[in-house]
């Protein structure tokens, strides 16, 4: 073996898991970023719908349990840790659990598919920072590359959209439109990274395998002040433009830029959208993420033993190519109002 690792480190965003914990939860995600608390407090309703509970904690829970599996079955046989950015396991905390348990050298999945200052180089210094905070003996990190063309994410993806398209009445699937979303970012972060290729190419490598359905992509979720420019077009604005045109009666989101059905999935798509969808009298279906489809989990698999064999042959559709291990010095660079 080329590389020898301790662990895997499953790196996410987290969620609040009771009403006492949203305020303080959402602090944690927008403290220093430009938001207004009108925002805050309106993202905070959101939760309430929900009793307080984002379902990305027990999602990344049921991931990890499918990881396990997956690697007790095929090997290799390396224990799981978990830690978060904002909420419980916090990443400090599990780095000093791993450092008392001996772990010096881990392999980390962050839960994003694609390149950005929040999906990647955020979390690389939310590493670092913690790995300062437990100071001597904590663990070496080294994170997995992106995998937003690799075959295991397109081929799961294409499952979950054609699972969606049969909620659609046959007689009109064939016309159906699919709407390719993301979490939109502003347009300064946007232009230090490749979140916007790499969706794009996503997005074209799932609908070629699809077949000849018409397709977009859009954005939801945004979350800075009016006056500051992000990725467009909004999803529910561009549903309510083909509603006005009279252009289609079914649509099939397919939340793309999403491994688990969080918070922003079911409430801006699976509540917001479906009501403008609903009062253009528009057929609005919404595909579930990856989440733990046997095709995702393996591909984590494939991903571990590629770093851990130092492999040649390194899984990627289309023409760009398999992402780098390692991010280059000025990767995903975040500018002063790119905040997100």
């Amino acid at each position: 073996m080329i590389n020898s690792y301790d662990a895997i480190l499953v790196v996410s965003f987290g969620g609040p898991e009771g009403l006492d914990d949203v305020i303080p939860f959402l602090e944690n995600v927008l403290r220093g970023k430009n938001v207004p608390r009108e925002r805050m407090l309106e993202v905070a309703e959101h939760y309430q719908h929900f009793g307080g509970v984002s379902p990305i904690n027990e999602q990344n829970r049921l991931l990890i349990n499918a990881l396990e599996q997956e690697l007790e079955q095929h090997g290799p046989h390396l224990p799981i840790y978990w830690g978060n950015r904002n909420w419980d396991p916090l990443l400090p905390d599990t780095l000093e659990q791993m450092k008392q348990a001996g772990i010096k050298r881990t392999l980390a999945f962050f839960t994003s598919a694609f390149s950005s200052y929040s999906g990647c180089r955020q979390y690389r210094e939310d590493i670092q920072r913690a790995q300062e905070q437990v100071g001597e003996g904590a663990p070496e990190v080294q994170k997995m590359r992106v995998f937003y063309n690799h075959p295991g994410f397109i081929e799961a993806m294409v499952e979950r959209t054609q699972e969606a398209l049969t909620q659609v009445p046959e007689e009109r699937r064939d016309q159906a439109h699919i709407l390719f979303t993301a979490h939109s970012i502003p347009l300064t972060m946007a232009s230090g990274c490749q979140y916007e290729a790499q969706l794009k190419e996503s997005a074209r490598l799932v609908s070629e395998r699809l077949g000849s359905y018409q397709w977009d992509l859009v954005y939801q979720s945004r979350s800075g002040p009016p006056q500051q420019p992000w990725l467009e077009p909004d999803v529910c604005d561009f549903i309510t433009q083909m509603g006005d045109k009279n252009e289609v009666r079914d649509i099939v989101i397919v939340p793309i830029g999403f491994v688990s059905d969080h918070m922003e999935v079911l409430f801006d798509l699976d509540t917001e959208a479906k009501d403008v969808g609903e009062k253009l009298g528009i057929n609005v279906v919404r595909a579930k993420t990856v989440g733990v489809h046997p095709r995702f989990i393996t591909m984590i698999r494939e991903l571990i033993e590629e770093r851990i064999n130092g492999a040649e042959e390194r899984p990627a559709l289309g023409d760009r190519g398999a992402s780098h291990d390692v991010c280059p010095v000025d990767c995903c660079l975040r500018t002063t109002e790119a905040r997100r």
